[in-house]
This record gives C-alpha cells, structure tokens and sequence, in this order.
C-alpha cells in the first residue's frame, strides 16, 4: 500500500518497505518516501473530464529504516537517495541527522523540494511554488510516514500486509543473495508463499 500527495510538478509517495542486504542477508525495514515528478499529459475530454494523473520519474528517496536484528527505534539503517539514474537509485547517503532526528530532518527536507530536484540534476518550471506546496503539507506527508514506521510494524504478518504489492522484489533480492544460508526464512515466509 502506497499513499501519495499529488502536487503541480511533483508527487510523494509514502509506504512502508521491507529490504534484504544482498551482501549479508540482514533484513530493514520502515518508512520509503519518494518524490517523484509527474509526467505531463494532454487534456482529454470534456471540462469535466478526469483527467490523466502519471506519477513517473523518481528523483529522490528516504529510506528510514530499523534492522530487524538491530535496536527498534534506532534507525540504524536510515539513509537517502539525492538522485537517480533513471529508475535506479543511487548509492546510500548516511547522514547522522537521518539517524537522529528522522522525522524532522524528513519534514525540513520536504520544505525544500526546489532544492531537492536541484540536487537531482532536474529543473521544475516553478520551483519556488512546488516547494511552498509541499511545504505546506510537509507536516502531514510525515505524520503519513511516522506510520509506517519500522516500530509500528511489529511482525512478519503486518510488514507483508504493508508491502505485498512488493512481492515481486522481495523475490528479486531472494534470487540475488550472496549469502542466502544467513537468510533468516521464517521471517521471509509470508512473501515466499506468493
């Protein structure tokens, strides 16, 4: 389940998110923000018409994220994306403030999406209104993330009803371990059954 706030320029979509390290096969999991532009559509119909919303290209990503054999509440695995290379994410960005305060460092990121595309290597028409927007819902888009927090998920049956529709990834990273006898299977089971 994915929950999304639709701007002129942007979208963020907020959801909870399971991951398996590739390396090691330690399991995450918490709150995945994204923001994302909206691919322009022409006007179809009458002016009363829905029209068509695409929510497409991802330029940045928060993953606040707990070790599910780490401290709950820690945010031990909390990183972020500043940019993608199409679809694909770029490295982890570890900063301290993440760790600490996510949910702040979340809300003051969201006061400046402008600067979060910038960053990006994208350009907006109007950057200074799509950050005033999403500032202005910035408390409500983290209130969404809060959540979805990896402490408000507290077993495997609740981070699979949160994140089935992804069910097709957790079995790409299933297929991609590199240590797959670390793989902890009774908590990977719900997604094994599908």
């Amino acid at each position: 389940m994915q929950q999304a706030f639709v701007f002129n320029e942007v979208a963020v979509l907020v959801r909870h998110w399971f991951e398996i390290d590739l390396a090691d096969s330690h399991m995450e999991h918490g709150a995945r923000v994204e923001v994302r532009l909206l691919a322009p559509q022409p006007r179809r119909g009458s002016e009363s018409a829905a029209q068509l919303v695409t929510v497409d290209q991802p330029v940045w990503r928060a993953d606040l994220f707990d070790r599910l054999d780490g401290t709950p509440g820690a945010f031990e695995a909390a990183h972020f994306h500043p940019r993608f290379l199409g679809v694909e994410p770029c490295e982890r960005h570890w900063a301290e403030a993440v760790k600490v305060a996510p949910w702040d460092w979340l809300h003051a990121q969201l006061c400046d999406i402008g600067g979060i595309v910038a960053t990006a290597g994208v350009r907006l028409s109007d950057p200074g209104t799509e950050s005033e927007q999403v500032g202005a819902e910035a408390a409500a888009i983290v209130a969404v993330a809060r959540s979805r927090a990896p402490i408000r998920c507290g077993s495997k049956q609740q981070c699979y009803a949160w994140t089935r529709d992804a069910t097709a990834a957790v079995h790409a990273m299933l297929g991609a371990l590199a240590r797959p006898d670390l793989l902890n299977q009774d908590r990977v089971s719900p997604w094994l059954r599908e």
